[in-house]
């Protein structure tokens, strides 16, 4: 048995949906909330399965909730249930943990899917959200001059490309020397190229390292 919450400031919503999943065979839920307060006191009274939230609610939205029950230890799984599908909620939702992130105009019988999935274990976007979280990926990367690089091992080149040496990079990234050597190794494998000064060329010819230090 999947045991659930609602979280939603729109009493008509909210009843419409209870019912819809209160149908469904396997699935009952034990609360609903009007608020961001009282959606985290049910969690841990009844410490569900899955929440299904809101972003925008009186009294704390639905991000702050789940950020809130996992500090809690909750082992509670969610689903945001929103009609905001724009690439700031979206992101901000997996930053704080949303296990999945679905529109209000989806039909019932794709939310009771969601919520299926998301108590499996599994992450769930809609159609609608899954493109946008694409097309904001996609743009991340045309913007970067090597998508090939993770965010750290950038920070490493673009230091790499002003002149600073491995030590004094560990120094400043708060890390030992060893990992910065291998970040570099990396990145030359990446970048194929055979040295530190020819990364430094193709680091520069992208424009990064445009204030060269020391060190």
């Amino acid at each position: 048995m999947i045991r659930l919450i609602l979280a939603d400031d729109h009493p008509i919503f909210v009843s419409g949906l209870r019912a819809v999943l209160d149908a469904e065979p396997g699935m009952t839920v034990v609360g609903v909330a009007a608020t961001g307060a009282d959606a985290l006191h049910l969690a841990v009274e009844q410490r569900p399965d899955v929440a299904v939230l809101d972003v925008n609610m009186p009294g704390g939205d639905g991000l702050t909730v789940i950020a809130r029950m996992r500090a809690a230890g909750l082992p509670t799984r969610s689903l945001i249930l929103t009609m905001y599908d724009d690439d700031e909620n979206v992101l901000a939702a997996l930053r704080a943990g949303a296990h999945g992130y679905a529109l209000k105009g989806t039909g019932g019988e794709e939310i009771v899917a969601a919520v299926r999935a998301v108590a499996r274990g599994e992450a769930v976007f809609g159609a609608g959200v899954a493109a946008q979280m694409l097309a904001h990926f996609a743009r991340v990367a045309a913007a970067s001059p090597f998508p090939q690089l993770t965010e750290r091992e950038h920070e490493v080149l673009e230091l790499v490309a002003r002149g600073v040496g491995n030590a004094a990079i560990a120094h400043r990234l708060g890390v030992s020397a060893k990992t910065v050597r291998n970040h570099v190794s990396n990145i030359l494998a990446k970048l194929h190229v055979a040295d530190r000064s020819a990364a430094i060329v193709r680091a520069r010819e992208a424009g990064l390292g445009g204030s060269h230090e020391s060190g």
